[in-house]
């Protein structure tokens, strides 16, 4: 683990304090952001970049969310303590040790098997045994181990898949980027009202990598 440092804890009250300007106003949110290590979640080389508000590669072709879509969708999500949340595309792993932080019961899932690995290791390592993490298809979601309160999907979808609304309890909400075209997504807030019926909410345009199908092997 590297050194944490008060000019991390510094930079990182920066950041806080950038987001809010952007409308992070959920305190919760706000106050994971503060405790989380993000450098932890990058290679060295990009240390000195860990704290600016921007998205940054990890690798597999995959990339380290901007702080402030993080708490973008983990704010929209509106986390209650024990909720029990699904998270397609694991990736570092930071957006999940948000959604725990929040307090969450994370269960999260990543297609890339060599990120997945890696990513597995640094969760135990930062103490977040409690974060299931899974090797699959985030397409298909983790029925055995639904209904969730929340889902959040971490990668851009060319549409909303029918596996994870099944698998959203009544009263649930769906946070996911939607397609606009091949560079941009609109973020969408799907609310569970009954069986068959679902509230969709648009909250302006985003930038995600693609949510891809099926296992990976690299």
């Amino acid at each position: 683990m590297q050194r944490e440092s008060y000019r991390h804890k510094g930079l990182r009250k920066k950041l806080v304090d950038l987001l809010k300007t952007k409308g992070i106003n959920n305190l919760k949110v706000l106050e994971a952001i503060n405790s989380i290590p993000r450098h932890e979640f990058l290679d060295s080389s990009f240390l000195e970049y860990a704290y600016q508000d921007q998205a940054f590669p990890i690798g597999s072709g995959q990339t380290i969310s901007q702080p402030y879509t993080v708490a973008f969708q983990t704010q929209l999500l509106d986390i209650k303590k024990g909720d029990k949340v699904l998270e397609v595309g694991t990736g570092s792993g930071y957006q999940a040790t948000v959604l725990a932080e929040v307090g969450a019961k994370v269960f999260t899932i990543e297609r890339q098997k060599k990120l997945y690995d890696k990513t597995k290791k640094l969760l135990l390592k930062l103490k977040y045994p409690r974060i299931k993490t899974f090797y699959g298809d985030g397409y298909k979601g983790l029925p055995t181990y639904g209904p969730f309160d929340k889902i959040i999907v971490t990668a851009g979808a060319p549409f909303i898949p029918e596996d994870l609304l099944k698998q959203l309890k009544i009263g649930g909400k769906l946070v996911i980027p939607v397609d606009i075209d091949s560079n941009t997504q609109e973020m969408i807030c799907v609310t569970r009202k009954s069986e068959d019926n679902f509230e969709h909410k648009e909250f302006g345009k985003f930038r995600f990598v693609p949510l891809l199908t099926k296992k990976a092997q690299d």
